[in-house]
């Protein structure tokens, strides 16, 4: 009977403690998975975002991203990152909420499926709108310059 009540209340590893940034790294992904189309193109997108947000080298952002793709694909929903990421200081939850936005428009089309998926982010991380909508234009404005 142990066995089945441990068996039970084993966790999986988005249950568990997670470092902000592997959380982070984690929402990236199934912003780029959300549409149902994973390019090069947007786990290139990922990297630069992480590199710059989180202020790593080249290969601890290897690392990153291959656990975020790894728990992106295995989780049932958001809700155990962004736990993890409302960790992080405001300033840092509006920028992960910027990252998705460019994600999102990384790979030249928006989708109502991702903008669904962004605001649904930014309310769990207690983004309000006016902060999500700021972020929103600063992604814009970056890709179109």
């Amino acid at each position: 009977m142990n066995i089945l009540r441990n068996l039970f209340r084993s966790r999986t590893p988005a249950e568990r403690d997670m470092d902000p940034k592997l959380a982070a790294a984690a929402l990236l992904v199934e912003a780029a998975l959300v549409d149902g189309v994973y390019v090069n193109i947007e786990s290139d997108m990922i990297a630069e975002i992480l590199l710059e947000a989180f202020e790593l080298d080249a290969d601890q952002v290897d690392v990153l991203l291959a656990e975020g793709e790894t728990l992106a694909e295995e989780a049932v929903d958001s809700f155990n990152f962004t736990r993890h990421v409302k960790k992080l200081p405001m300033k840092s939850r509006v920028s992960v909420i910027e990252g998705l936005y460019r994600v999102a428009l990384s790979d030249g089309e928006r989708s109502d499926v991702e903008d669904a998926f962004i605001r649904h982010v930014a309310s769990l991380l207690y983004v309000d709108d006016v902060a999500r909508a700021g972020a929103r234009q600063r992604a814009e404005a970056r890709r179109t310059a």
